[in-house]
């Protein structure tokens, strides 16, 4: 058992370091400021291969494997989890479910733009009323000749607000509940598409999220993906994988946090000494280091056992669940190091520890993680 990384992914993890430095850490409380990220930015990320990471050459991705994917979210999150949620949702939740469950027809029309960041993806699936209940979708379609008429509602869709490409899952009877979904791969700035608000939150506030209405879409019948009435399983297939993808987001949260907390540590002076001198404060660097170490480890596994192609479903909800309650520990003991001047928007933790707390929430609360995993134990 090999707890190195092999030397291409520490290449990778550098120059990943180096683009992150020079390209977001600048930028990145703006990003916050403005609520958005920057066009020239996602193009950067786009032709860094950081939006098609573990997708096929063939397809305009960089080729890598899901470890590396996990590096790079984590390491773009250190410094931005705006800009590593955008490339945890893009890539896992859009390009991922095509490249996996589409035809090569669809892989080879929607894919490369997606993977070199031309068109940004999302994934909708959460509705008003469901939540992020597939079985409770209701938003339905019809078919209608060569295409498919779907009407409903979508909100909180990561990445919305771009209007590119979008996976959306929507019912031909709602009283089938998880039997009567499918998928279909569609383009967000077709008729019938209304963006009705993008959402202003608490963190993550340079990432889109959006909400939908759907009034006669029509979308054609080869943009079915996968076979019809197989949704929810397409669905659950890839909030498995996206789980990878959010507890690298939080992971890297908690790690620019306590990057900053223990320079801080280092440099604040009370009574004579610098504070890290006080073991109160060594305690926090501690605990915070070691929640922060064994995150990695769960996530890092998760992601070597998708590569592996071998079942990873008990571990992706307990690397998204571990990962993202240590972000928002982490961010928390980072503001208490930096006492009063935590609170201050000057200081980066103040925005981590708005950032972290998101990562408890989104691809299936931290309660539905504990659900998966016990009901795994328990069979």
């Amino acid at each position: 058992m090999d707890f190195e990384l092999s030397q291409d992914h520490k290449v990778l993890q550098s120059a990943v370091r180096d683009f992150v430095e020079k390209e977001i850490k600048p930028i990145a409380m703006k990003i916050d400021e403005d609520h958005m990220i920057p066009d020239d930015l996602v193009t950067k990320m786009g032709e860094m291969g950081l939006l098609g990471s573990y997708l096929p050459e063939e397809y305009g991705g960089a080729g890598l494997d899901m470890l590396s994917y996990a590096i790079v979210v984590e390491e773009v999150s250190k410094a931005c989890g705006s800009s590593g949620v955008l490339i945890s949702a893009h890539t896992s939740l859009c390009s991922g479910p095509i490249y996996t469950f589409g035809t090569k027809e669809q892989k080879q029309k929607w894919l490369p733009a997606l993977n070199t960041g031309e068109i940004i993806g999302c994934f909708l699936l959460t509705e008003p009323d469901a939540g992020s209940d597939a079985g409770g979708t209701a938003t339905t379609y019809r078919r209608e000749g060569d295409e498919f008429i779907i009407n409903g509602s979508k909100t909180f869709i990561t990445n919305g607000g771009y209007q590119g490409t979008g996976i959306l899952l929507a019912s031909y009877d709602r009283s089938l509940k998880h039997k009567g979904i499918s998928a279909f791969i569609v383009d967000l700035k077709s008729p019938g598409v209304s963006i009705l608000k993008n959402e202003k939150k608490l963190g993550i506030r340079g990432s889109y999220t959006t909400a939908f209405a759907f009034d006669d879409l029509r979308v054609p019948v080869e943009n079915l993906l996968g076979q019809e009435g197989k949704g929810f399983n397409i669905a659950m297939d890839t909030l498995n994988g996206g789980r990878i993808g959010i507890a690298s987001q939080a992971l890297g949260i908690a790690g620019g946090a306590f990057e900053r907390a223990l320079a801080y540590s280092k440099e604040r002076k009370q009574f004579g000494q610098p504070i890290s001198e006080f073991q109160a404060i060594q305690f926090k660097l501690a605990d915070m280091w070691t929640r922060i170490e064994t995150s990695k480890l769960l996530t890092y596994k998760a992601a070597c056992l998708k590569d592996a192609k071998r079942n990873y479903t008990m571990e992706s909800a307990m690397c998204k669940m571990h990962a993202s309650e240590t972000a928002t520990f982490v961010t928390k003991e980072a503001l208490q190091i930096h006492g009063g001047y935590g609170y201050i928007a000057d200081y980066e933790v103040e925005r981590m520890f708005r950032d972290a707390k998101i990562t408890e929430i989104y691809e299936g609360t931290n309660e539905v993680q504990r659900v998966v995993i016990s009901k795994l134990l328990l069979s």
